[in-house]
């Protein structure tokens, strides 16, 4: 049991780092871009899942919507996100990506796919999916 406490203590500290890591690296990428972090968020979602409700989105991203309108806001005043009727549901509103953000979207993602590479570059392939297992695991506990 000793073990398992030093090891989620270990792990812990590892995600951390990692998290401060990453985060620094992100800051870095969009430092002088016309997106701040939080835009580049939004523009990501809606880049990897298309148009979604403002409830949803604010959900994936972990803010409330009253966070997410006033990001919103901003994007559609740069012309990245478009706000458009739901068919399904009248009521609601999807936020989706203009042409200039599908631009930004790919240019971001260049960047992680770069990382990605580079911080996989010398994992095997099992190791890569056990990663990719993890990962996934890990996050759909969130």
């Amino acid at each position: 049991m000793a073990n398992d406490t030093e090891a989620l203590h270990r792990l812990s500290e590892l995600l951390v780092e990692f998290f401060e890591k990453f985060s620094s690296w992100e800051h870095g990428v969009v430092r002088g871009e016309e997106l701040t972090l939080p835009q580049m968020h939004t523009v990501e979602i809606l880049g990897a899942t298309g148009p979604m409700r403002m409830k949803e989105l604010a959900g994936k991203m972990g803010v409330t919507t009253g966070t997410l309108t006033v990001l919103v806001d901003k994007l559609e005043d740069k012309g990245v996100v478009r706000r458009m009727p739901n068919k399904d549901d009248r009521r609601s509103i999807l936020v989706g990506l203009t042409e200039e953000g599908q631009a930004h979207y790919r240019s971001h993602d260049k960047h992680h796919l770069s990382l990605t590479r580079e911080l996989t570059a010398e994992l095997e392939s099992e190791d890569m999916e056990n990663l990719l297992r993890l990962l996934d695991t890990m996050n759909s506990r969130f």
